[in-house]
């Protein structure tokens, strides 16, 4: 992703938006923060979106919540970012390992209920690479032995997934949904950000509450909570490049089978698996090296500059 010449193609409406923040000098909470939630809460079809300052932060709030004790055991990929087990730990949680499929490299759903044990409270499946995990097979674990779901979408947003009812958008399955706007990721702020999807009315005002400092009403502090705000500044490029996610979801597809054609030609290589029931919106292409020269490989590229 080149993020300058990204910004270079949406330039007057970027700009006129900070320009707009400037000059009302509502930093924080201001209007765009609201008007980004509502248009994020109809690009994915889900009730409730609760802004905050980044995805790492919306996987703890998420896990605090559902009212998690130290001691409960959360189930994790064991292939993915350390954040989502470094909120775990930090909550003095146990997190508990699933290998993912090393087609897609999403947690393994047959693998999911051999880690279950009586003191698992819940699962938390990352969408990694820009494809949703076996969400069908996950909830229906997840449902029998009375689980909640977190999914770790920051890798996936946009993307949709076949569910037996119909197609939903990936983070907006589960009991809840985290996303991060980190710069590079598909829909990126110029700072930091992130957000939490529900369509548990509860649920969402726990989670706003926790979001900021377990308030409801200013200085009234019903729960323990935390800081955690998405500025004005970053809402307002965030509901500006809202409007080019399925177009850039398209170019980076395009690219993809473009990456696909010619790197199906070299034996040594195996090109990204598609998840059958996922749109893939590939915030990464990554490619296995089936030789073990992965290392080789890469100190060649980058000395071509690549």
């Amino acid at each position: 992703v080149d993020l300058f010449s990204q910004y270079e193609k949406i330039k007057p409406a970027i700009d006129s938006a900070i320009m707009d923040v400037l000059q009302s000098a509502q930093f924080i909470n201001g209007a765009e923060v609201a008007g980004f939630q509502k248009e994020l809460e109809l690009y994915l079809g889900v009730k409730h979106v609760i802004p905050c300052a980044n995805g790492t932060d919306a996987l703890q709030i998420s896990m605090m919540a559902l009212g998690l004790k130290p001691g409960d055991e959360v189930i994790t990929p064991s292939f993915t970012y350390i954040a989502t087990t470094e909120v775990i730990a930090l909550l003095g949680l146990k997190p508990v390992f699933v290998e993912v499929n090393q087609e897609t490299f999403c947690m393994d759903a047959s693998k999911l209920e051999a880690a279950i044990t009586s003191k698992t409270k819940a699962i938390v499946p990352v969408h990694l690479y820009g494809q949703a995990a076996d969400m069908n097979a996950i909830m229906a674990i997840a449902k029998k032995h009375k689980l909640f779901v977190i999914e770790d979408n920051a890798q996936a947003i946009g993307s949709d997934y076949h569910m037996s009812n119909g197609d939903v958008k990936s983070g907006t399955i589960g009991h809840i949904g985290c996303t991060s706007f980190f710069p590079s990721k598909n829909l990126g702020c110029y700072g930091d950000g992130g957000a939490l999807m529900t369509n548990d009315d509860e649920l969402a005002k726990k989670l706003r509450m926790i979001a900021n400092h377990g308030q409801e009403k200013k200085y009234y502090h019903k729960v323990l909570g935390c800081n955690s705000r998405l500025d004005t500044l970053q809402a307002a490029i965030l509901k500006i490049k809202l409007n080019y996610l399925d177009q850039y979801s398209t170019a980076r597809n395009k690219v993809a089978s473009r990456y696909d054609e010619v790197f199906s030609t070299i034996k040594e290589l195996e090109v990204p698996a598609r998840q059958y029931n996922s749109s893939h919106v590939f915030h990464q292409y990554t490619l296995k090296v089936k030789n073990c020269k992965r290392n080789e490989l890469q100190k060649h590229l980058a000395e071509k500059g690549i």
